[in-house]
């Protein structure tokens, strides 16, 4: 295994953002501490040709706005919470309200993912870790956040979080990359075949909260049980689709049980190249996100990233868990970790 750094240029405010590079001989990670950011991920196909597997961009000024949020970590709070309000101890919390009367993904603007962390780089592994103070984002707490990238010699990029606060407050993090094993060059996903090990999803209102139920893919364009191609049923005349202009929803992953242990959630397979990527999680649920509003002219070498352009497997608690009795909560008490593990696992058909 193989690790280095480089500079990868500047942010807005011109502060130099490092770049560190694991490699165990076939695939190779490229992590930013600007951000905890994914940047590139290259990866074989069927007849040993490399390309780079997720979106984003050349220069590190471009994460500074990153609308679409290629690769980067989401939190203390991934996801949608209704209102953007939290009760933590009997106390209401107020979040900003970023999308609608809503907040999605805890602050767009200033959030983890436009944050420098701290750095260890050593062995196989990138360990980056930030610390927020109390009120910021308007939870409580003072809270540290770790995160760690693994490249394994079989082929899995291991993603580990751990993160605890002095006061109850909510965790929910979560990684943004948008996904192509075609390559982030090749157009769209539609054609990708994926699999879902989840019999049961959580529909959503017109603003993409999730009503509270938790309903079986059987018989909808959600039924993921059987390899299907993406773009299948997309389109289909189906109000979930239509309210999330493609698939923005959260699947209950099967056999979750609160421990830590992984498991299967998603394998997604690229017909033409022969990858295939594996999900493995040790949370309760995933939100698939087939790109919907992707629109960005000016991704990596040039190239122009439009709708469905990649695929997101966005691992997590329940969104606005804290706000229904079915789903299990997000929120922590003070000095209680949290702690979870996703794993991409490479290989091919």
């Amino acid at each position: 295994m193989n690790i280095s750094a480089e500079v990868f240029g500047v942010n807005k405010d011109f502060d130099k953002i490092t770049a560190y590079t694991l490699d165990n001989g076939r695939i190779k990670a490229k992590i930013a501490d600007y951000g905890a950011t994914l940047l590139n991920l290259w990866v074989p196909d069927k007849d040993g040709n490399v390309k780079d597997v997720v979106l984003g961009y050349d220069k590190g000024e471009q994460y500074s706005d990153n609308p679409c949020n290629f690769g980067v970590t989401i939190g203390p709070s991934a996801n949608r919470i209704a209102g953007g309000n939290v009760e933590n101890d009997g106390k209401v919390c107020q979040m900003i309200k970023n999308e609608g009367d809503n907040n999605l993904h805890t602050d767009l603007n200033h959030g983890l993912h436009k944050k420098f962390w701290n750095v260890d780089a050593f062995g196989d592994n990138v360990t980056l870790t930030i610390n927020i103070h109390d009120g910021m984002y308007g939870l409580p707490g003072n809270r540290m956040i770790i995160v760690s990238y693994t490249l394994t010699s079989d082929d899995v990029l291991r993603i580990g979080y751990y993160a605890v606060s002095d006061k109850t407050t909510v965790w929910n993090l979560t990684n943004h990359s948008y996904f192509n094993l075609a390559g982030e060059d090749s157009g769209d996903i539609l054609a990708h075949e994926l699999k879902l090990y989840s019999s049961a999803y959580t529909p959503v209102s017109d603003d993409l909260i999730p009503t509270g139920e938790i309903l079986s893919v059987s018989g909808t364009p959600f039924d993921f049980k059987k390899m299907k191609a993406i773009g299948r049923d997309i389109n289909a005349d189906d109000n979930q689709l239509k309210i999330g202009r493609g698939y923005d929803h959260n699947f209950v992953v099967e056999d979750y049980e609160s421990g830590g242990f992984l498991r299967h959630a998603a394998d997604l397979v690229d017909p033409a190249s022969g990858r295939k990527m594996e999900t493995w999680t040790t949370l309760p649920g995933m939100q698939l996100y087939t790109g919907n509003h992707i629109n960005e002219p000016n991704g990596k070498g040039g190239h122009s990233y439009t709708r469905h352009a990649g695929v997101c497997f966005e691992t997590q608690f329940f969104p606005d868990s804290m706000h229904h009795d079915g789903f299990e909560s997000a929120v922590f008490k003070g000095g209680s970790a949290y702690k979870s593990i996703t794993e991409y696992r490479f290989g091919t058909i």
